[in-house]
């Protein structure tokens, strides 16, 4: 069974740059046709899909944060990390990594597995 933790820090200063890793156990992150998200949870708002990374590879990002954001992977370690440039308060919000089964940008995402989020504020 697939297992996802998040680690990062839990404050980051105005536009400085965030960064999260994302720990998987259970499955390797090379594993065909899966798919490792990122997504976010502003506080009163709905989840954001930020953005994910193939088991081949091949990133993909929301067009309204893709000049900000970058995911990358360690295959050794199992894991991927986001990196969010520039950050402002608005980017406060409980941060999720996910394994999908397809691209899902939107919507409900059948068979998706989540970490337990991890909160970041953005505050100086």
């Amino acid at each position: 069974q697939v297992q996802l933790q998040e680690s990062g820090p839990g404050l980051v200063k105005p536009s400085q740059t965030l960064s999260l890793t994302c720990t998987v156990s259970g499955v390797s992150i090379t594993s065909n046709s899966l798919y490792w998200s990122w997504i976010r949870q502003p506080p009163g708002k709905a989840l954001e899909w930020m953005g994910a990374i193939a088991s081949r590879g091949s990133t993909y990002y929301s067009p309204s944060l893709k000049s900000r954001t970058s995911i990358s992977r360690d295959t050794s370690k199992n894991q991927f990390t986001l990196q969010l440039n520039s950050v402002t308060p608005e980017a406060t919000a409980v941060y999720f990594c996910a394994r999908d089964l397809g691209l899902i940008t939107t919507g409900p995402a059948p068979g998706r597995e989540w970490g337990q989020g991890t909160q970041v504020t953005v505050s100086s």
